[in-house]
């Protein structure tokens, strides 16, 4: 694709728009994130961009933009510990007939938990093809997101949602878990991510039964289980004796935001790297980088929010940098603002 062809720009995005509906509580969903990103648009040089249409132009600023909007996976130090801490525990129980161990990764909002357990199941998925790349019908990971107020039927229908199985209002349960038991242990799935596992409650009966209904799934599937959920380890879903069970089987890796220090730096530096602006000055956000400290209290998911919003507002307002005023202007979460530490400069 050439980036000044507004055909081919067109066509990408299309893509752009039809990736828009992907899911990675779906099969498909999921497999388009494993994909590698797409390449970067070139950044134009100022004569390249005097030679293009109205129109050209538009598709540019376009593509620019949904670069900016992506969320830059960055290879963090949690992360790495909990791409680590997973693999150790699938090898674990590669032979396991029972009692095989998962991982909790726990954490506050905008921390990183998500991204952390879905980079997992990445470099799971993409080991599982490199082993088997001959075989089609393999399902190496299985992603499912916990829902408010959650019952066992819901859970379950979420597991069979993902596995592109029907669930019919008059299926019950014992059918739904067969079902997905079955596809699952025929396509070797090997790791189950279960997302917001903190709207699990064990105080309450429905809680109690969403508990009972993974601690099977767990028992029957021969996968590694990972939770991922805010504050975990004071939580309601650790409560009683199933939670007991719970915490005596399961690893904890706690996120925490990030301090000030060279890890921070480095992120900032590497947000800066991907910006696609005419009138950016290289550094001129890495100087920033106490202030973008203090402002987002450390949270990567604030950080993240803040440079790529600065960067669509730029394109958008005709600026073409990322300034502290374009920064200010971004409103971010409530917790992330909350907390101030130490002046900002």
């Amino acid at each position: 694709m050439t980036i000044s062809d507004p055909a081919s720009r067109q066509v990408a995005l299309g893509e752009i728009d039809a990736e828009a509906s992907w899911q990675l509580t779906t099969q498909e969903g999921w497999r388009k994130s494993i994909e590698d990103p797409p390449a970067p648009p070139v950044l134009l040089s100022a004569g390249e961009l005097k030679r293009l249409s109205g129109t050209e132009r538009d598709l540019d600023d376009e593509y620019r933009l949904d670069h900016h909007a992506r969320m830059l996976v960055v290879a963090t130090s949690f992360v790495e510990k909990t791409v680590v801490c997973g693999r150790r525990l699938v090898l674990l129980n590669r032979h396991a007939i029972s009692a095989r161990r998962g991982l909790m990764v726990s954490g506050l909002p905008g921390t990183g938990k998500t991204s952390a357990i879905a980079q997992l199941g990445r470099a799971h998925e993409l080991l599982d093809r490199a082993r088997h790349p001959n075989v089609a019908d393999r399902i190496p990971v299985l992603y499912v997101t916990v829902p408010p107020a959650a019952t066992a039927r819901m859970v379950a229908a979420e597991f069979a949602r993902f596995l592109g199985l029907p669930v019919r209002a008059r299926s019950n349960m014992t059918d739904i878990i067969e079902a997905v038991v079955g596809v699952c242990t025929d396509t070797r799935t090997g790791l189950v991510l279960v997302d917001e596992i903190h709207n699990v409650s064990q105080v309450t009966r429905a809680g109690g039964e969403v508990s009972d209904t993974l601690k099977y799934f767990s028992e029957r599937i021969p996968a590694t289980f990972v939770y991922a959920g805010i504050g975990l380890e004071t939580s309601e879903l650790l409560a009683g004796t199933r939670g007991a069970q719970i915490a005596g089987r399961f690893t904890l890796v706690p996120t925490r935001p990030f301090p000030y220090g060279d890890e921070w730096k480095g992120l900032v530096a590497t947000m800066e790297e991907t910006l696609l602006l005419h009138n950016h000055p290289p550094g001129s956000l890495v100087k920033l980088d106490r202030y973008l400290h203090n402002r987002t209290s450390g949270m990567i998911g604030a950080l993240s929010h803040a440079i790529r919003g600065a960067a669509i507002d730029a394109i958008l307002s005709g600026t073409e940098r990322v300034t502290k005023a374009g920064l200010d202007a971004i409103p971010l979460d409530h917790a992330a603002e909350t907390p101030k530490k130490g002046p900002v400069k």
